[in-house]
């Protein structure tokens, strides 16, 4: 009984300031667990793009034009192309890719004009190169534009400097909303715990009187605002699992190489797991120590 009565000794439950507090929280843990899991897929979508691009080059030479090509109707450029890339130190595999490949690639942003063969194809050789010791680039372009005018050859470093900027620019941005919003709860909480002090001014000037400290004070609102926190932080984390779940099914549809599964692993489900009770320790923290300030500044 002594307990229940420690507890009701500032009747916060039936306090309208604090109604709508879980609400509010819970739209907070939301907005940070969407943020959050956007920034752990933006770092998964980074290294995918590092490693997978890591130690590779393109090859892309010119589409074939039918005078180029000998009495077999074969064009004798990839061929030498391919044998130079063999021979060349540094150079691991070389994998000259069909037209039916190409045409796979370009068929989803070109449509039905490359099935049907109306446009002239380049064509393009994928280069596994020794990422410790990788041929001289400057002088491998050279011997491929001597047998091939006209061809490229891409170590995608600008490519992937662009898409690693735009990958760290995102996860920049979602850690600062999460600190936002950290700091947007962490202000209503207090301006909803100056509004319970005002509202109950009576009842704390009365304990003061029969002895209670400040401390006991503070640690009825913290604890009622720890209990408000936790409860809107699982609501705010129940909803955001569908909204990921939703991202997730639109990323597979997307079916596209560049983008990741949106797959966490368990380390990273847990950092989401634990926003109700970053929530909750973050509203019991606040209140406390906004009471505890308010009580020593009054007379």
């Amino acid at each position: 009984m002594s307990r229940r009565r420690k507890h009701q000794a500032v009747p916060l439950d039936r306090d309208a300031s604090g109604r709508y507090l879980p609400l509010l929280v819970a739209i907070m843990v939301y907005l940070a667990a969407l943020a959050l899991a956007g920034a752990m897929v933006a770092n998964k979508l980074a290294s995918r793009w590092d490693s997978g691009l890591a130690g590779a080059l393109t090859v892309q030479l010119p589409a074939a034009a039918p005078a180029a090509e000998n009495a077999t109707g074969n064009d004798p450029v990839l061929p030498a192309v391919v044998a130079l890339l063999e021979q060349t130190q540094g150079v691991i595999a070389v994998d000259a890719m069909q037209t039916s490949e190409i045409s796979a690639l370009l068929e989803p942003w070109l449509g039905d004009a490359v099935l049907a063969g109306d446009l002239p194809l380049p064509r393009l050789i994928a280069v596994t190169v020794d990422a410790g010791q990788p041929p001289d680039l400057a002088a491998l372009r050279r011997s491929v534009l001597a047998i091939a005018p006209g061809s490229l050859v891409d170590d995608h470093q600008r490519w992937l400097s662009h898409l690693l900027d735009l990958a760290w620019a995102v996860e920049i941005m979602a850690i600062v909303i999460v600190a936002m919003v950290v700091c947007a709860a962490a202000i209503m909480v207090a301006f909803v715990t100056r509004m319970g002090l005002a509202a109950h001014e009576q009842a704390i000037e009365l304990l003061h009187l029969i002895g209670a400290q400040d401390s006991y004070v503070a640690r009825q609102f913290q604890n009622h605002a720890l209990s408000l926190g936790l409860r809107g932080g699982l609501i705010g984390l129940l909803c955001a699992l569908p909204t990921l779940y939703l991202g997730r099914h639109l990323l597979q549809r997307i079916n596209s190489g560049l983008l990741p599964e949106m797959s966490l692993l368990p380390h990273e489900w847990s950092l989401l797991i634990l926003l109700p009770v970053a929530s909750a320790l973050v509203t019991m923290l606040t209140a406390r120590f906004t009471v505890l300030r308010t009580l020593a500044r009054m007379p």
